[in-house]
């Protein structure tokens, strides 16, 4: 029976069934990414019970409801608005300073011109909110791109189960400039997530996400109009609280990055093969497997050929590069008493 060539619709098959097996592998990073994004909810839960009582230790209930009494009963007077982003501030304390004088350490009560330092950032609670602590309302509809990003980590199995979305699209795209392609997805994703309709007409995931940290607030809408003094061990809750948004999406990243390296070497592999069979035995000896019958149903060459069980080995080395003390010293040992045989 004569051998099946391979031509690019073949490898594109192997390539993308290979892809999803990858994805479907319990790896290091995978395992990161899903610790990080089912233990944040609590962490998002916990820390806005603090904010709120930061937020009505400033604006005392009793105060908020007088409020809301005078602005039903008179027409003119609109003081109260709903939020769910804060500046939180404290006085963080000078230490002492090097006098210029003699170098010898100096009270930092002895500088009369010198004023303790006010730490202040900004804190969102929404699903686009921002990770970084940057308030952006001269342009509310702008978002950073990690904003972007947190919701795609924290909602991915939603947004892969939408035809037309993909919210690993941001690292596929990692490096490469606005396109039709990325443009694409984004929208697709924005609109599944609920953020099309712009602030304060989100629907779907970001309603109900916006929905349960909202708080009444005295004053202007913009949050920056309203700073909140919170204590420095406060404060460093909300910072570790937003830290934790970054390290989810480094989680996703990292994951999906590790993905696509793999997914690059398998075409790369798949790209010097001649015959269908060649590419299914890498397949198979990489850890998934396939037939012939099903690639054909749903030439260039490369400028190298790889053994299949090579490049299959290759592509495992490629997986769970974290290795701990003993792991190391275990490799070591084994390295050095290869050494000793073969001399």
């Amino acid at each position: 029976m004569s051998r099946i060539r391979l031509n690019q619709e073949y490898r594109n098959k192997i390539a993308n069934r290979m892809r999803v097996h990858l994805e479907q592998e319990n790896t290091q990073e995978k395992e990161k990414f899903f610790k990080e994004r089912e233990s944040f909810l609590d962490k998002q839960n916990a820390t806005w019970k603090l904010a709120q009582q930061c937020v009505e230790r400033q604006y005392p209930k009793k105060d908020v409801d007088m409020a809301h009494y005078l602005q039903d009963k008179y027409p003119n007077v609109n003081t109260i608005a709903k939020d769910s982003c804060f500046h939180f501030g404290y006085m963080a304390k000078k230490e002492g300073e090097v006098d210029d004088c003699d170098g010898e350490y100096v009270p930092e009560n002895r500088h009369n011109d010198q004023d303790d330092k006010y730490v202040s950032k900004h804190f969102d609670f929404r699903l686009n909110g921002d990770v970084d602590g940057v308030d952006r309302q001269d342009d509310i509809d702008s978002y950073s791109p990690q904003s972007r990003d947190f919701a795609y980590a924290y909602f991915r199995d939603e947004l892969k189960a939408k035809e037309n979305c993909n919210p690993d699209i941001n690292i596929e795209q990692e490096g490469k400039e606005s396109n039709p392609h990325k443009t694409k997805f984004n929208d697709a994703n924005e609109k599944a997530l609920g953020f099309s309709g712009g602030k304060g007409n989100e629907i779907s995931h970001a309603r109900d996400w916006n929905n349960d940290y909202e708080l009444d607030l005295i004053g202007r809408e913009y949050c920056r109009d309203r700073q909140i003094p919170v204590s420095e061990s406060e404060f460093n809750t909300f910072v570790i609280w937003q830290q934790a948004k970054g390290q989810l999406i480094m989680a996703h990243y990292k994951w999906i990055k590790s993905v696509l390296e793999q997914t690059k070497f398998i075409k790369d592999v798949i790209k010097g093969y001649k015959y269908l069979d060649e590419a299914i035995e890498f397949a198979t000896e990489s850890g998934l497997e396939m037939n012939e019958a099903e690639i054909i149903r749903c030439n260039s060459s490369g400028l190298m050929i790889y053994n299949p069980k090579n490049a299959a080995q290759m592509l495992k080395s490629m997986k769970n590069k974290t290795q701990t003390r003993e792991q190391k010293i275990l490799a070591r040992l084994k390295y050095e008493k290869e050494g000793i045989v073969n001399n």
